[in-house]
């Protein structure tokens, strides 16, 4: 297997403020607004665990209080349907583009050794995805995620 460049952490270029990495939330677009915010809360907590370095450095205010650091990198939001979600992951696996799912029946676990039970009791083609998030290479997440939109 090939070293994956997604553990290498990248600095955006001098010259264009741009990261070599993208980093992509993907969400069902039969959502309500709170599932969005809890689906996309749960899997950026993937990525910024994914690899070390990923994370900046924390903040502080002019009066000196300290807040949590956050992802180094732009994040982007897409929706997309049922059909392009299971694609994308598919295009993920075969592309071995780590990816952090979330599926439906994730909303009545309460939590994460029920959440990995849900996951594991159903096989790959028929897990009901309601989103995803990668990161890897700009130019293979472009294609990973090819026919999503930006979230409005």
């Amino acid at each position: 297997m090939q070293e994956n460049s997604t553990s290498v952490i990248d600095s955006p270029s001098p010259a264009t403020g741009r990261f070599d990495t993208k980093v992509v939330v993907v969400l069902s677009d039969d959502l309500l607004p709170w599932q969005e915010l809890n689906v996309t809360a749960f899997l950026m907590s993937a990525i910024a665990t994914s690899a070390p370095g990923l994370m900046g450095e924390p903040y502080q205010d002019r009066d000196g209080n300290s807040y949590l650091p956050m992802l180094r990198q732009p994040v982007l939001v897409l929706t997309a349907g049922q059909e392009l979600l299971a694609a994308a992951r598919e295009r993920a696996i075969s592309r071995e583009v780590p990816v952090a799912l979330y599926t439906r029946d994730l909303f009545s676990t309460g939590h994460d050794e029920a959440n990995r039970a849900a996951v594991a009791a159903v096989a790959a083609p028929d897990l009901d995805l309601v989103g995803m998030a990668l990161r890897g290479p700009r130019n293979v997440v472009d294609r990973i995620v090819k026919g999503a939109r930006m979230h409005a």
